[in-house]
């Protein structure tokens, strides 16, 4: 559990609520008083989630998430954060209630993906966990400094079909009409299931704050309504419990676009926590906003999140799919020496490195500069997109040779290492090795080999005269 809250709610919030909530509002005032939860998420292109609670549940206080398979609680006293595993993408610290959005839309392998919002990430790699490496995810966030946090954490996930861009909605939309099979727009809102574990959350919220966020959402729901295939489907989400982001939001949507409709989850498939959404909180009382979803501080063990899960209407006509080519033209392979040399170089260090069969085809490789990327397969030609990560950054050709990037070490599982230093996941040898320092060697060969943490790689060395010289990045170093 976390700590309880012990700030002052907003009074205008208080009022709000109180009129909204009624006879409830004493269960949710008091729910504030109670230490919330805290959650992370296994990284399932790493681990089999049973089997790490078998070897580690009692270690982190875990408990399962109800409404996410691979979602569990965690004890405060743990602090996963600070644990190695962290580092290596073995999970995600993520709050338990934001956690039902892609649990709700489950993306599947294969499939052509949006995260709309996307930093700092937790639903985009949610999302490419689910995907298992096929597919396309473009992960998009608008504001600079946030898209290179989503970008970090979608490296240390070690997702490999991942494009990550940073664009307006409005921008996205020209580029690509009727694209996508799923779409999750996470919209940026008032931020009231944040008010227990964010004080600037309070601060910054008012009245006005509330309808300047539902204004914007409306924006970035119609540049996503553009984006969605017939047949695909949507899933919007907030953290915050004002209607006019959520059920009216949704309400005044539907009434736009009579293509779409609120997909109608079967109960035995909807775990009971997940509470229907408010249908007399749309200003018609439609019946189809009781089938959006909401958690409650009050009911369950979450902040508090809001869920709509839609579906845009296919005309009986169309045979359109997500199989579909691209309306825009592939990216266009550079057939040039230095292209056909980094090939190369990379399919040799492969073959001394790791286990071919289990990594990215090298059909879609790219060079920018002297960077390779693995770019997915389905992405359509970005020529004037502003891209933050065009892939899987793979290394660095230069003076006629490779070097492997952090990303590469992350993306890899450890059964498909073929040269690998385990290190206890606790010990000092791994805590040496995250902090920058050299490892002694029993090995006195000589090449690159994956420092794991028990079974799960954290980063690069090099290995020569029986020392391992550390190439785990500078900037993502611990402190001495």
């Amino acid at each position: 559990m976390g700590e309880a809250f012990e700030g002052k709610l907003p009074e205008k919030f208080e009022e709000r609520m109180r009129a909204l909530l009624r006879e409830e509002y004493g269960a949710f005032a008091e729910s504030y008083k109670r230490e919330r939860t805290l959650g992370l998420r296994l990284n399932i292109l790493k681990v089999d989630p049973e089997v790490f609670f078998r070897e580690f549940g009692d270690d982190f206080g875990l408990r399962p998430v109800p409404w996410c398979r691979e979602g569990f609680y965690y004890d405060k006293e743990a602090r996963p954060g600070r644990h190695p595993f962290h580092e290596a993408g073995v999970y995600y610290i993520q709050e338990p209630s934001a956690m039902a959005a892609v649990a709700l839309l489950d993306p599947r392998p294969g499939e052509r993906v949006l995260d709309l919002c996307g930093a700092p990430g937790g639903k985009s790699t949610h999302a490419g966990g689910r995907m298992m490496g096929q597919g396309l995810l473009i992960s998009n966030e608008i504001h600079p400094a946030r898209v290179k946090i989503l970008s970090r954490n979608i490296e240390r996930m070690g997702i490999k079909n991942a494009v990550v861009t940073n664009e307006e909605p409005a921008r996205l939309a020209d580029y690509f009409p009727e694209f996508f099979d799923k779409i999750v727009v996470d919209a940026p809102c008032s931020g009231e299931g944040m008010f227990r574990k964010d004080e600037s959350a309070r601060k910054e919220w008012s009245p006005e704050n509330v309808r300047l966020c539902a204004k914007r959402q409306t924006e970035i729901l119609e540049s996503a309504a553009k984006m969605l295939r017939p047949g695909g489907r949507l899933l919007y989400s907030t953290c915050t419990f004002s209607p006019e982001e959520d059920e009216v939001q949704i309400e005044g949507f539907l009434e736009r676009h009579g293509e779409f409709f609120v997909v109608k989850v079967p109960e035995n498939v909807r775990p009971a926590e997940l509470s229907p959404g408010r249908g007399e909180w749309g200003t018609k009382r439609s019946p189809a906003l009781s089938d959006t979803f909401r958690i409650w501080p009050h009911l369950s063990e979450g902040e508090g999140h809001f869920m709509a899960l839609l579906e845009k209407e296919a005309p009986k006509d169309s045979l359109k799919t997500s199989k579909e080519k691209p309306k825009k033209k592939q990216a266009n392979q550079r057939q040039d020496k230095e292209v056909k040399k980094a090939q190369k170089l990379f399919a040799e260090f492969i073959e001394e490195a790791a286990d071919a069969k289990e990594l990215p085809g090298l059909g879609r490789l790219l060079l920018f500069g002297d960077q390779l990327y693995c770019i997915p397969r389905e992405m359509p030609d970005f020529d004037g997109l502003r891209v933050i990560r065009p892939g899987l950054h793979l290394g660095t050709v230069k003076k006629g040779r490779f070097e492997p990037s952090h990303a590469l070490a992350l993306a890899l599982k450890g059964c498909q290492v073929k040269k690998a230093i385990r290190l206890e996941p606790e010990g000092r040898e791994l805590f040496d090795y995250l902090s920058g320092k050299a490892l002694e060697a029993d090995d006195d060969g000589r090449g690159w080999v994956v420092v794991c943490a028990g079974d799960y790689p954290a980063g690069w060395g090099k290995l020569a005269g029986g020392l391992v010289k550390n190439h785990y990045p500078k900037g993502l170093r611990l402190p001495l």
